[in-house]
């Protein structure tokens, strides 16, 4: 991944703020290069800096780029879906043999263990605590809270209101 690239994936977020969020994490190489491919593909320039002239000098072609990303976050959404889906039938199929899946109890116990120590240790000593270490207690509980809310999400699912969002809005998108 060349230098400008990434560049051009971060200067393109101005367009699309909501690409943040999939340029990190273990996909992050090839979110950037299916951005940047699509931007060049959509401006039909190759050259970084050219890419970002032709959007800024085209609402046109940021309204293309626009939908194109869209798409794209869609399909990388239900990507994320049936990869919970396929857990979500391990566990299926783990309980209907009759066993348990430890290994999901033991990470949820520990993220609860975890959160509940943080907040503890704040409430305790945060008056001997400086205000560096409990700001990162703080970051460390909202980390564990986080993995308490993604348990709790792939267990009981969305809620009915944002799955009755998403078909409308996949609807909008991808009825064409």
């Amino acid at each position: 991944m060349s230098f400008s690239m990434l560049n051009l994936a971060y200067a393109l977020i101005e367009f699309v703020p909501f690409l943040r969020r999939w340029i990190k994490g273990e996909q992050e190489d090839k979110v950037i290069q299916k951005v940047v491919d699509v931007a060049q593909s959509i401006t039909g320039e190759k050259d970084p800096a050219k890419v970002l002239l032709s959007l800024k000098g085209n609402p046109q072609l940021v309204a293309d780029f626009q939908t194109a990303i869209l798409k794209m976050d869609h399909d990388l959404k239900l990507t994320e879906v049936k990869d919970r889906e396929n857990a979500r039938l391990r566990d299926i199929a783990l309980a209907q043999a009759g066993r348990s899946n430890m290994r999901a109890d033991i990470m949820v116990i520990s993220a609860a263990l975890g959160l509940i120590s943080c907040l503890i240790t704040i409430t305790l000593y945060r008056s001997s605590l400086p205000g560096e270490a409990v700001g990162i207690i703080s970051t460390i509980a909202g980390i564990f809270g986080a993995c308490l809310k993604d348990a709790y999400a792939f267990e009981f699912g969305s809620s009915r209101g944002s799955k009755l969002k998403d078909t409308k809005l996949s609807e909008l998108f991808f009825s064409k």
